[in-house]
């Protein structure tokens, strides 16, 4: 049973680091609430993976209010707080992420202009 656990991180880092147009993302958003900040991070990294990452993004939609443990425990200061966990390396981002551009530069998705 160990041997599967490793052999599924070892996938999963192979995929990660896999040629940038066929690696798997794995996102978390934070939010408080449905409050209007929150149901636009959701909405805006939504279209961003649907757009962007289509077949190829895990995103999980984390309410601090109702599992305040994950948020304790991944430090969340901030929210909306979105995590890229994988591909590596690991990226924090905080806000609405409306600004699209950006986020997919510092999601390695997109080079810098």
């Amino acid at each position: 049973m160990v041997k599967r656990k490793t052999m599924s991180t070892i996938q999963d880092l192979e995929r990660a680091t896999a040629e940038p147009d066929k690696r798997k993302y794995v996102l978390r958003l934070y939010v408080a609430g449905i409050t209007p900040r929150s149901r636009k991070a959701i909405a805006n990294v939504k279209e961003l993976c649907d757009e962007h990452l289509p077949g190829r993004c895990e995103l999980e939609i984390i309410d601090i209010y109702q599992q305040p443990k994950l948020a304790a425990g991944e430090q969340i200061i901030a929210v909306p707080t979105l995590i890229k966990k994988l591909p590596l390396p690991l990226r924090r981002f905080i806000g609405d992420l409306s600004d699209t551009d950006r986020v997919l530069v510092r999601l390695d998705i997109r080079r810098r202009p």
